[in-house]
């Protein structure tokens, strides 16, 4: 019977291999390090009784308190579920399956392709160099017939941001021909370093944003798109009917008040101070051979048993995300920041690996 069904499939769906997701990997830790959460839960009280009735596509309250937040217009700002439906938004409004392509620069987010592949849409991959920036002359290459080009900045899972001169080449690169998406997941970790404000210069700019990093909200699935109002318009052409749910939209209208943007900065300085001082641990360690600069709420390392450092501290509970089948990610292991004693356990843990070693 299920090869009958199977048969009906589109044949890229059933060649798919999903997005592995931290909760679809599974685990029974209490400490976990491999989504990029924020390590505690932040309380609201929902205000929003009406739910007999469909809520607002665009929250009229949640749109104008983000747009205030990153210094634009509402008419530049679009909700959905979580930035992975942004991301899909795009390439189904500018993307002709069968035609056009996008591209993306690996090890980067996992999504671009499989949203990609879903669609029936090709794309093209361009390795980052060494230290993860760009490469160019690479992307010049390859982007004819390119319609979306997705940056992932600071990019996941490196944790580096990429050099703001070689962005403005690839927009100038990609000006009148295709958009470039800067996914900016994690930019409250960084936040000098956002492009909103290359929007007004560039028509084909688009950034991605969520809720889900800095502002302790994964569980909500919320997320932004930032573009000019053309842009903007097309996506409203394709996105759901209802993207937000009416206790969604409640609690992102308070999570974006004063008082929770400052809670959220707060939680940006709390998490920063947990990842410098892994910093200055983690490379003290015999099991850590490499430790890479972060910008962001997680750390990638390589570690001389990634395996074994890997499945130990999965059975003590520690779950962290493994990195060896990004390209160039051989031995790395991505360490999410949690709590100060979250921090202390991984590196107690770590340490005991360590003296093994020895």
């Amino acid at each position: 019977m299920s090869q009958n069904i199977d048969a009906l499939a589109r044949a890229n769906v059933r060649a798919l291999t999903p997005y592995q997701s931290a909760r679809r990997l599974g685990g029974n830790g209490d400490v976990w390090l491999n989504a990029n959460e924020f390590p505690l839960p932040v309380p609201f009280e929902l205000s929003q009784q009406t739910l007999n009735r469909y809520p607002e596509c665009q929250p009229k309250r949640v749109i104008e308190r983000y747009a205030a937040y990153a210094g634009l217009t509402p008419e530049q700002v679009l909700v959905s579920r979580g930035a992975d439906e942004g991301i899909e938004l795009l390439m189904r409004a500018f993307c002709e399956p069968g035609q056009d392509a996008i591209l993306f620069c690996p090890p980067t987010y996992g999504m671009y392709s499989v949203s990609a592949e879903t669609i029936g849409i090709e794309y093209r991959t361009v390795p980052a160099r060494d230290n993860w920036q760009l490469n160019l002359p690479a992307i010049a290459a390859q982007l004819d017939g390119v319609k979306v080009v997705y940056l992932c900045s600071p990019n996941n899972p490196t944790g580096n941001l990429i050099n703001p001169d070689d962005i403005r080449t690839l927009l100038n690169m990609t000006a009148g021909k295709a958009l470039l998406v800067a996914d900016e997941a994690y930019i409250e970790f960084c936040p000098q370093a956002t492009l909103a404000g290359w929007l007004k210069d560039y028509p084909h700019l688009v950034i991605l944003r969520t809720l889900s990093k800095a502002f302790a909200l994964a569980g909500l699935r919320c997320g932004f798109t930032l573009a000019n109002k053309p842009v903007i318009d097309l996506l409203m052409k394709v996105i759901a009917p209802y993207p937000l749910a009416t206790p969604v939209a409640d609690v992102a209208g308070q999570a974006l008040s004063e008082e929770g943007i400052v809670l959220m900065r707060e939680h940006v300085r709390e998490l920063n101070a947990n990842r410098a001082w892994l910093l200055e641990q983690l490379p003290q360690l015999a099991v850590v051979q490499q430790v890479f600069p972060s910008e962001t709420n997680y750390i990638l390392a390589r570690f001389s048993d990634s395996p074994k450092v890997f499945k130990t501290l999965w059975d003590q509970g520690i779950i962290l995300r493994d990195q060896n089948k990004n390209p160039g990610l051989e031995g790395c292991l991505r360490i999410s920041i949690g709590t100060r004693t979250e921090c202390e356990r991984l590196i107690a843990a770590l340490q005991a690996l360590s003296v093994e070693q020895a």
